[in-house]
């Protein structure tokens, strides 16, 4: 074996190492390991000492021991995935990137179904696919599969493990990445460390958060916010013996107890594991949920940023190029503060969702417009994940301090908005459902496929052009533009959860219908609505793979003068020469005006790319009601 004395930088974790290197390893692979070990040792013992001190040394080594094992046992073609990634490190950023999310029962059955439908992604240009929640999970009550019981086997109804390494392989053939939910912060009551801990296992009792009393569960609820109280009071449950364990979420979902060095090492096993069958991106579910610190609200604590850095460091031992995708629905100021090449490299954009519904209900920008100015930029190397709607309700995360600079009360804005949406306000195109419905204060979240918020049961014209007017930001404003699948053939509300015992509660099943087999088959049919929003969105996905400028992030807001309008540039090159698009949208349901004056700066004629023509602006630019225009001008 070569002298690596250099490489590695302590003795004994050396001869540690070398101990579970086995024989068939390659000097290639191996190297490449100790490199890497090199560089993210020393990070990854500086995080582990400074979440649990010098008394976990013991476990970080095992852990090093884990993912050099688990680096041994990645499949070939993976490890040339993390060449390829490492050679281009910036390879999400792509303006070919775009996203697709479903459920896989819903969507096509099982996972056998779905590798049928990868001849219709490649036809719509997926290039990233995540699948909802598809492990093991509660029959009963299984939160939509957010309440896990094994991370290394699927819903027996959707086929087996070995299925899913075979669905990831083929979408990587085909240029896309798998991407599924990582539930670290909680775990099913059903989950084999679960019963172990009920049990009375010393070892798993420790896993979790477990109370002989209420004196410590009261102590926390002082300054614990309930997150589903519908379900249960506070954030503790109790157990058939008495005990009282911590379940933020559902009375079956319990939170893992991460100062338990034990609990990182198991999680971190368990997502190696997942890398290793193929998944290119994990969501980390609940970031902001994972540390608990009695008298605080046990979210968003420092040390949870601690540990997402740790798993960074691991992963990037043994699956250098796994990807983290941020899941925190909290306050914009939050948000930003998980998004780092270190921590997660990509991030939800809940606000920018958000105020895409605002504007469309409000017919105004400049909650939008000031969301693009102040809360757009992020750090290098990452990337925003931007989306019309989920697979969740809609809730109204923006700041109450951004709305008072525009003169709007943020607590009467949400109960209109949630009036809005559910078809309680007069004029409403909405046909959106209330999830949590609070009728006395007006306190409620937003259920729904985007055709119905949009209106299509209302008014069919003017909801497809707001479905497309709501797209063509997500696709023009950097980062990974996600389609809830059927959304682009204009799936409507499903109501058929009402008749589902274990649905029946929870309105956000009405925005996750069965695959609309009807819609697709006329989505070639430009006289049908399905028709209408796939030829334009098919043709906005066309222009934006053609338009090098929407690669990256960059963006630079700009006032248009009409509170109707949007306005955005997004410089880059075309061509070989430094260029800008110009994006300008309508939001409001009248034509609008963008004058002369406002577009000075731009050459006299510019090439408007979705309808392909040479504009003159000099006289400014008309856009229909809910128009989209992307101008690209030549840098001076």
């Amino acid at each position: 074996m070569p002298n690596t004395s250099r490489i590695l930088p302590d003795d004994g974790i050396r001869t540690a190492i070398r101990a579970v290197r086995r024989n068939e390893t390659s000097d290639a692979d191996w190297l490449a390991f100790e490199a890497r070990l090199a560089t993210e040792l020393p990070r990854l013992t500086s995080l582990f000492h400074s979440i649990y001190g010098n008394t976990a040394d013991g476990e970080l080594l095992q852990l090093v021991l884990d993912a050099a094992v688990s680096w041994q046992d990645r499949p070939a073609d993976l490890k040339a995935m993390d060449a390829e990634h490492a050679a281009a490190p910036d390879w999400f950023q792509s303006n070919r990137m775009l996203g697709g999310v479903c459920y896989v029962d819903l969507y096509a059955g099982n996972l056998a179904g779905l590798r049928e439908r990868i001849p219709y992604f490649r036809e719509l240009g997926l290039t990233y696919l995540h699948l909802m929640p598809l492990f093991r999970a509660p029959e009963e009550n299984s939160d939509g599969g957010y309440a896990v019981s094994s991370y290394r086997d699927v819903n027996p109804a959707l086929g087996s493990m070995d299925d899913l390494a075979v669905l990831a392989r083929e979408l990587r053939e085909n240029g896309i990445a798998l991407v599924v939910d990582f539930i670290f912060n909680h775990t099913s009551n059903e989950h084999e460390w679960a019963r172990k801990a009920v049990a009375g296992d010393p070892e798993y009792q420790d896993f979790y958060w477990i109370f002989p009393d209420r004196s410590m569960p009261d102590a926390y609820e002082r300054t614990v916010r309930e997150i589903f109280p519908d379900d249960h009071p506070g954030s503790f449950v109790q157990l058939d013996d008495g005990r009282w364990i911590w379940a933020t979420f559902h009375s079956f979902q319990w939170d893992l107890n991460y100062r338990n060095p034990k609990v990182f090492r198991a999680m971190a096993g368990e997502m190696l594991y997942l890398a290793n069958q193929g998944v290119g991106i994990v969501r980390m579910d609940a970031v902001a949920f994972i540390w608990k610190q009695l008298g605080t609200a046990c979210e968003s604590l420092p040390e949870a940023h601690l540990l997402l850095q740790a798993f960074n460091a691991v992963c990037r031992l043994a699956a250098p190029s796994l990807l983290f995708k941020s899941e925190a629905i909290v306050h914009p100021d939050e948000v930003v503060e998980y998004i780092h090449p270190g921590e997660c490299q990509l991030s939800y954009n809940p606000l920018q969702m958000a105020l895409i519904w605002n504007s469309l209900a409000t017919r105004e920008v400049s909650l939008l417009a000031q969301a693009l100015e102040r809360r757009h930029a992020i750090p290098e190397g990452t990337a925003w994940v931007n989306y019309v709607r989920s697979h969740d309700d809609i809730g109204w995360t923006f700041s109450d301090e951004d709305a008072a600079e525009l003169g709007i009360n943020g607590q009467d804005h949400r109960r209109f908005l949630n009036a809005f949406f559910v078809n309680r306000f007069p004029g409403s195109f909405a046909r959106g459902v209330p999830f949590q419905d609070n009728p006395r204060t007006g306190d409620c979240r937003i259920s729904g496929t985007t055709a119905s918020l949009a209106g299509l049961e209302a008014d069919h014209g003017a909801a497809v052009a707001r479905i497309l007017l709501a797209h063509s930001i997500i696709l023009s404003t950097g980062g990974i533009p996600l389609l809830y699948l059927g959304d682009e053939v204009g799936q409507l509300n499903d109501y058929s959860y009402l008749g589902d015992p274990a649905k029946a509660d929870d309105s956000r099943w009405v925005g996750r219908p069965a695959y609309p087999a009807d819609r697709y088959a006329s989505r070639k049919d430009p006289a049908t609505d399905a028709g209408a929003i796939a030829a334009g969105l098919g043709r906005l996905l066309e222009v934006r793979r053609q338009t090098p400028e929407f690669a990256g992030g960059k963006l630079v807001p700009f006032h248009t003068n009409n509170p109707h309008v949007l306005g955005y540039q997004r410089p880059g090159a075309a061509d070989g020469a430094d260029s800008v698009v110009v994006v300008l949208a309508n939001f409001a349901d009248t034509p609008q005006e963008v004058s002369a004056g406002t577009l000075q700066g731009l050459p006299a004629g510019a090439r408007e790319l979705i309808s392909g023509t040479t504009v003159p602006l000099r006289g400014g630019v008309a856009l229909e009601p809910y128009g989209v225009r992307w101008f690209r001008a030549r840098g001076k």
